[in-house]
């Protein structure tokens, strides 16, 4: 049961933070679709593929304090940052067989890029059943507030090949 958990645990303990609750759930959705064996099952919302499992595993996690949870006002909102604690290195310590891949050059790859950016690129790949053509007209109809121009959609189609190549090796 924990074991879900303890591979969160291990992506936290690969990236020093993961600032904002949409850009983790983006990058741990980019991850799992480049085939690292998380879990959580996602559907689409507004902004994109959403976990429910994960925002609860992720609170689960803070409240065993594995986790710490920071919660900053920026600009009228409110932005939260993660980072792993002392009894959560402890934690992961028990699942030394957790058998996961290596994830620093994904993290690095998302974590240097805006959640407007992770939010094109995971609304492309949970379309991936689709044509290239078709997530990009897919891209306009669902996103189309956001105004994604031909350029971001180009840098998001050789982002998600520069991830495929990362985890091919």
């Amino acid at each position: 049961m924990l074991r879900d958990h303890a591979k969160l645990v291990q992506f936290f303990s690969q990236c020093e933070e993961v600032v904002g609750r949409k850009k983790l759930q983006k990058m741990i959705y980019i991850m799992k679709k480049c085939g690292l064996p998380f879990e959580e099952r996602y559907q689409f919302h507004f902004y994109g593929p959403y976990s429910e499992e994960l925002t609860l595993r992720v609170e689960e996690l803070c409240n065993l304090g594995f986790l710490e949870e920071m919660k900053e006002k920026k600009s009228g909102y409110h932005q939260y940052r993660y980072t792993l604690t002392p009894d959560g290195k402890e934690f992961l310590g028990h699942y030394d067989d957790l058998s996961m891949p290596p994830m620093d050059a994904l993290i690095e790859a998302m974590n240097g890029r805006s959640s407007r950016f992770l939010e094109l690129v995971s609304t492309m790949v949970y379309f991936d059943h689709l044509t290239k053509e078709e997530v990009n007209d897919k891209i306009h109809q669902v996103k189309g507030k956001l105004n994604y121009t031909t350029e971001e959609i180009d840098e998001a189609w050789q982002f998600i090949d520069d991830m495929k190549e990362k985890t091919s090796h």
